[in-house]
């Protein structure tokens, strides 16, 4: 029998292919598209590969006009599916007439079912033929089961995904519109507006009017420390918020040289293992390694295709039956992890830990083959090594601790000591790297016993602002008011950056990103809040589990995207002014010292720009700091008088910088030394546009002298210069150093020409 195969992508299709066919295979090109082609147990298969979606859902091409009509019309449009790919869709029409079976193998999510059930519907499929091969990783026992025990389609399962196209585009499509066109910012810097994206930009918001808003408050703590080890004990009322009161402790006290043990007990505490990876989990810990969210989810994608981890699309927290866990491990004896794996594996038994949340579509992430750092590099193998640790850690004994808390009298005020000795490492020797180190001690006491009082503070200390969300925070925050999905949050965040409404590190909102929520918030009904859109996302759950229809839900969510359009539309002029004004004032800088008109921001091909509002008339125009984020402030130089902004780099204290990089205190500040190149410039602190900071002569692009610093350290000149190559000699920390790396001075320098010398000797 004729039979053929669909995958999501091309890489999936070479891997089913190399799997099913023993490595004998062949690919074609027909219409510009590649097949794939093998026999097998009496079957000639061909294998062709999407490129995700194929069919595009839009509206028609009539609504494309903004100005034609009231965006609120859009609500209730005809939305309609175009093909991408027509050679992909030709190849399937083609090739599924001749077969007797049609298997869809993309991935098995709501996503992938949409794509294979969507693609076979639109090449005109006999449906009785269509089966589905559900897999969880691409190995090759979970492959050839998958094919042996082929299921039916998930009209359900792709009704679910279809239904967040529809409400997704229509509200985004209708939201988008009104807002951009009440404010004016149409074409390249129209404004976004989304179901999930609008929601999570609030949440940044009130973090950030939060932390804006925070005042600190003064507290102290009296502390002290006691015996030989000079462990540390902290005053039991800590902290103290009336500052006499902690004075009056420290005063009685003050004099006294012994304290009395009024209490010491020991007890030991088992430490649980951490449940194994969801997605969500595996971006919060691959976040703090360095690895931001999207980032994670696509080097995940490629581990999972090449066959290294299982879906890395999951909300399950718990291993079912049929992840055979020893064998897990036997794997990775072949792997780095060797000795971890022999290890557990000496266990009599192997009871794995488990989370609170247990799907039936697939297992929680975990690794499938073995792979070695020596062949694997970057960040793909810090993923990868971060899911194997979690992994063994989810297998491995719990870790034990021993917990030693006293009470230590001095004077009549009690001190609280408390101990932490780890007695077993269990789970945390393997994945011990990713935690922070905890331990102090105290020694073991009796009641009654004395204590010198080495040394007796008072501590003053303010409360600080709430933490901000990094993107592993947020995620988990999205995750738990269910705002978008597992697949999707990553691309949430990364829109809120490339639409310019959170900027830095610490997802700080532009004032264009503040004004947006605010005006939905006050004039856009529910969008802001996450009720809604974790409401929608019930009610997909429920198209997916058969309990409600796909029209249903489509047309519930329309109903409320028209009144929520209505409310907008009938206080446009208001909510157009309150943008416009948050949008000039972010992009207000200061004023020209030479014609006194507004400095501003500018757009240019070139990208933005200082310039004067009184330009042709005045022409003054200065760069933004490069790979940085950049606020306003109200500070002007003391030298120049022009205005001064707040410069933020990474790894980097905020600076407040002279616009103008001409500026005296500007060339003092990254002033290096002299070029030895030219002899006429000189060597400057500079910065590229992904923020990497350099060395420079300040006569480019006439004198190209450039030499790399590293990453983070103060940097200051000498005014010096390096006897052997000329360069300028810096302080680096406290140490003097030559600038240039490559010169014949430098230790590893001097090794690399002893031994050419010596090999030309010989």
């Amino acid at each position: 029998m004729k039979k053929l195969i669909i995958t999501e992508k091309a890489n999936a299709a070479r891997r089913i292919s190399t799997i099913l066919s023993d490595g004998k295979s062949s690919t074609k090109k027909i219409g510009g598209a590649s097949v794939i082609s093998f026999d097998a147990n009496g079957d000639e298969y061909s294998v062709v590969s999407l490129r995700g979606h194929i069919l595009e859902l839009d509206y028609p091409k009539e609504y494309n006009d903004w100005s034609a009509g009231s965006p609120t019309e859009l609500v209730y449009a005809p939305q309609v599916k175009t093909v991408k790919v027509k050679s992909i869709l030709s190849n399937i029409k083609s090739l599924a007439a001749e077969a007797g079976e049609v298997i869809i193998a993309t991935d098995y999510d709501r996503e992938g079912e949409l794509i294979g059930v969507e693609t076979v519907e639109a090449a005109g499929v006999d449906m009785s033929k269509v089966k589905r091969a559900k897999f969880s990783a691409l190995t090759k026992a979970e492959v050839e089961n998958a094919f042996s025990n082929l299921e039916l389609p998930d009209k359900h399962l792709s009704n679910a995904a279809e239904a967040r196209q529809i409400i997704d585009l229509s509200w985004g499509a209708v939201l988008t519109r009104q807002i951009s066109l009440a404010s004016g910012q149409v074409g390249k810097n129209f404004l976004s507006v989304g179901r999930v994206q609008s929601p999570t930009l609030k949440l940044l918001v009130d973090k950030n009017e939060e932390v804006e808003n925070f005042v600190p408050v003064p507290f102290w703590n009296v502390n002290a420390k006691f015996g030989l080890l000079a462990f540390q004990g902290d005053h039991i009322k800590n902290p103290f918020w009336e500052k006499k009161e902690a004075e009056a402790v420290e005063s009685k006290i003050s004099g006294v040289k012994t304290g009395k043990v009024t209490s010491f007990e020991i007890s030991e505490k088992e430490e649980y293992r951490p449940p194994p990876f969801d997605t969500t989990q595996m971006q919060v810990e691959a976040n703090k390694i360095g690895i931001p969210p999207t980032t994670a989810m696509k080097l995940a994608e490629e581990l999972y295709i090449s066959g290294y981890i299982s879906y890395p699309r999951t909300e399950n927290t718990e291993y079912p039956r049929s992840v055979n866990l020893r064998a897990v491990l036997e794997k990775l004896k072949e792997s780095d992890f060797k000795a971890e794996a022999e290890e557990i594996l000496a266990q009599e038994k192997i009871l794995p830990s488990r989370g609170k949340r247990r799907t039936t579509d697939h297992p929680p992430i975990y690794p499938t083959a073995a792979a070695a750092s020596g062949k694997m590099k970057g960040d793909k193998w810090n993923l990868y090594e971060l899911i194997v640790r979690r992994f063994l850690a989810t297998v491995a004994p719990a870790a034990k601790a021993e917990i030693t808390e006293c009470i230590i009298d001095v004077g009549g005020e009690e001190f609280k000591c408390e101990g932490y000795k780890q007695l077993f490492k269990g789970w945390k020797k393997y994945y011990g790297k990713y935690l922070k180190s905890k331990t102090s001690t105290v020694p073991r006491m009796e009641v009654g016993d004395e204590v010198d009082v080495r040394s007796m503070a008072l501590e003053e200390s303010e409360t600080r602002p709430p933490y901000r969300y990094n993107q592993g925070s947020l995620i988990q925050e999205m995750d738990r008011l269910q705002l978008g999905t597992k697949s999707t949050r990553h691309d949430i965040i990364s829109k809120l950056y490339s639409r310019n409404y959170i900027q830095g590190n610490r997802m700080i909102p532009t004032a264009g990103g503040v004004a947006l929520t605010k005006s939905l918030e006050k004039y856009g009904g529910e969008i802001t809040e996450p009720d809604m859109t974790s409401k929608l996302e019930e009610d997909m759950q429920k198209i997916s589990d058969g309990e409600r229809t796909l029209e249903q839900v489509v047309a519930e969510s329309q109903d409320m995207l028209f009144k929520v359009s209505e409310k907008i539309a009938s206080n446009e002029k208001a909510i157009g002014d309150e943008i416009r004004t948050a949008m000039r004032s972010h992009q207000y800088i200061g004023k020209c010292t030479s014609c006194g008109n507004e400095l501003t921001i500018k757009r240019s091909k070139n990208g933005n720009f200082i310039g004067c509002d009184g330009y042709p008339d005045c022409a003054n125009a200065f760069p933004l700091p490069r790979g940085s984020l950049n606020q306003p402030t109200d500070s002007v130089c003391k030298v120049c008088g022009l205005p001064e902004l707040r410069v933020i780099r990474k790894g980097n204290p905020p600076l407040m910088q002279c616009i103008d990089p001409k500026c005296e205190s500007n060339t003092q500040r990254t002033y290096l030394g002299k070029c030895p190149t030219c002899n006429k410039g000189t060597i400057r602190l500079m910065y590229s546009k992904a923020g990497r900071r350099f060395a420079g002569c300040s006569e480019w692009p006439d004198c190209t002298q450039t030499y790399p610093l590293r990453p983070r350290g103060v940097i200051g000149p000498t005014d010096k210069k390096c006897e052997y190559c000329s360069a300028p000699i810096i302080v680096f920390g406290k140490a003097e150093e030559c600038i240039n790396p490559d010169c014949p001075n430098k230790p590893k320098n001097k090794k690399k020409a002893a031994g050419g010398k010596k090999a030309s000797k010989e």
